[in-house]
């Protein structure tokens, strides 16, 4: 007779539904699930805060389609775990937390950080339950497993209380259950894509929206066909970057404000029309325009505009579909028109402005200086985290991405602190593919600090990440070392410095030096350029570099404001 544990099931449970990382803070009741999750040959990896684990997590889930587990203690634990619960819902991405709880023997007595777990993650995630045994750790471990990755992805939630941890029960007494196969494919209805290529056949000003959906898809392969045999203009959202190379002749994203505003059509690949995209409304849209929607989720279709034509299923299915209805009749959108003459021309417009910002020479360097040298040398393969307000828009534009899944951002839910744990997640599943790819973060001095501690984690794994902080003293903008001592001379600084202030050319450098990485203090183009080329080369320790910018710099002048409005 063998006996198992539950925290042996559950590592085990985890392992058989082909989860291989695993990042969190171990405490009472969850050491020994991390310790048996190593056994069982999951990657462990200890981060500093839950919240950042839960981010790590979750972006597994998004590059590898299986989920990322994060293991978190209870009460507290899972609270600073909630947060990303809801980016990866928000997001659509495939998450699985494991939450050590208070004995069953001890609810409703005040037990150590007892709280309602299960019910409180219903909120934030598609399943939560507690397993009633632990027999049955592996189904309950399978559905979590399934439905995080079946229809439309998310978060869900396990809770295990800490007396069934090192409960003991007999193997053959547990109901072994198999990987649940990959999510089954649908395809479109044949009556929807005929409505679909109708409205596409009529439009005059075609534009193709693409989406992180399908990037999540991998729908690269059947896009690039569709596009370059139609040849239509596409636009991608933040993380739809790289699904098409940025570089790709019918990229429009340098007139993303009048692609938006004029077409006619839009076929809305794997994205949605919320805040992102304006809501598909004016004054951002022609109150004429027509959708066609892609989506692999119901609900989400009609959502703020209603398509002309729906089309529910697997979106690099349905994009084939497509193609081989529109290679059979041999349409294509012309070249010549008035159409393609206004994108290119506000195109040209858009990086001219960009290109004199970009190459001013003065120091402080401006956002686009710094972005114009750090797009010269980051590898075209280099998968590109991004967070901050001017520093992510700014960086969206100039920093370009030719591959699929290879930027990580703020996204749908506009998160700040998701980079480091981002950046980890990237890099070590980097290191397990071992396929030469740099990860580079670039920050904010605001993002950065969410979640700066994550260095010490970056240096206790060797994981090589390029951490580019992009410092101009506060959140939007701050004030410089002379202002913010005249200040300090004025008073106490809770009541007269600016809200959006942050201590001026604080030296995040020294933080990564600290635990033993490389830090690096840059001023000036040169010091950029040689810093980031250093750090580059050098395969065995993370690096940060501390860029200090005009703490007045901004983004050049806006055809439309954005959607929080200030006063700032």
């Amino acid at each position: 007779m063998e006996e198992v544990t539950g925290a042996q099931l559950i590592a085990e449970a985890l392992k058989e539904q082909n989860v291989e990382y695993m990042f969190g803070i171990v405490g009472v009741p969850v050491i020994e699930v991390a310790m048996a999750a190593q056994a069982a040959g999951i990657k462990y990896v200890g981060m500093r805060n839950e919240q950042a684990a839960c981010y790590a997590a979750s972006a597994i889930g998004y590059l590898t389609g299986r989920p990322g587990a994060c293991l978190v203690v209870s009460g507290p634990g899972l609270i600073h775990a909630l947060g990303g619960m809801a980016n990866a819902n928000m997001n659509c991405w495939p998450l699985v937390v494991i939450g050590g709880s208070s004995d069953q023997n001890q609810e409703t007595t005040g037990a150590f950080q007892e709280f309602p777990q299960v019910e409180a993650c219903r909120l934030y995630s598609k399943f939560s339950a507690r397993p009633s045994s632990l027999d049955a750790i592996p189904s309950v471990v399978e559905k979590a497993v399934r439905t995080s990755i079946y229809g439309r992805p998310g978060a869900c939630y396990v809770d295990i209380s800490g007396d069934m941890v090192n409960a003991k029960v007999d193997r053959s007494k547990v109901r072994v259950v198999s990987c649940c196969p990959p999510p089954p494919v649908s395809l479109a209805d044949h009556t929807a894509i005929t409505e679909a290529l109708s409205v596409l056949k009529g439009a005059q000003r075609p534009l193709v929206i693409i989406g992180k959906g399908a990037a999540y898809g991998h729908a690269e392969a059947a896009l690039k066909d569709l596009v370059e045999m139609c040849g239509l203009p596409f636009l991608p959202t933040p993380m739809g970057k790289g699904v098409l190379p940025d570089d790709h002749p019918n990229c429009v994203a340098a007139s993303r404000s009048r692609a938006l505003l004029q077409a006619d059509v839009v076929v809305l690949l794997g994205a949605r029309l919320n805040w992102i995209l304006h809501f598909g409304l004016p004054p951002r849209f022609d109150p004429r325009m027509k959708v066609i929607q892609v989506d692999l989720c119901a609900e989400e279709m009609g959502n703020n505009v209603r398509p002309a034509a729906a089309l529910l299923g697997d979106i690099r299915a349905i994009v084939t579909q497509l193609s081989e209805y529109l290679r059979k009749d041999g349409w294509k959108y012309p070249s010549d028109t008035e159409w393609w003459s206004t994108l290119k021309e506000k195109m040209a417009a858009n990086a001219k402005i960009s290109k004199a910002l970009a190459l001013q020479s003065t120091v402080p360097m401006n956002y686009y200086n710094v972005f114009h040298h750090i797009s010269q040398l980051l590898p075209r393969d280099c998968i590109i985290v991004s967070e901050g307000a001017n520093t992510m828009d700014i960086g969206r534009t100039m920093l370009h991405n030719y591959l699929p899944r290879h930027r990580l951002d703020a996204g749908t839910f506009g998160t700040m602190g998701v980079g480091l744990g981002f950046a980890i997640a990237a890099a070590a599943l980097e290191r397990g593919q071992n396929k030469g790819q740099r990860v580079v973060c670039v920050e904010g001095d605001s993002a950065f600090g969410f979640s700066g501690m994550e260095v010490e984690t970056m240096c206790r794994y060797n994981l090589p990440v390029v951490i580019i902080v992009v410092n101009n003293n506060g959140i939007y903008s701050g004030v410089d070392p002379e202002t913010w001592r005249e200040m300090e001379k004025m008073g106490d600084l809770t009541t007269i410095a600016p809200p959006v202030t942050l201590l001026p050319e604080a030296r995040y450098d020294e933080v990564m030096r600290a635990f033993g990485g490389r830090g690096f203090l840059v001023r000036t183009a040169e010091e950029l350029r040689d810093a980031l080329q250093l750090s580059l080369s050098d395969w065995e320790k993370p690096s940060l570099l501390n860029v200090l910018i005009d703490p007045a710099s901004d983004r050049k002048q806006q055809e439309f404001p954005w959607l929080t409005r200030s006063n700032l």
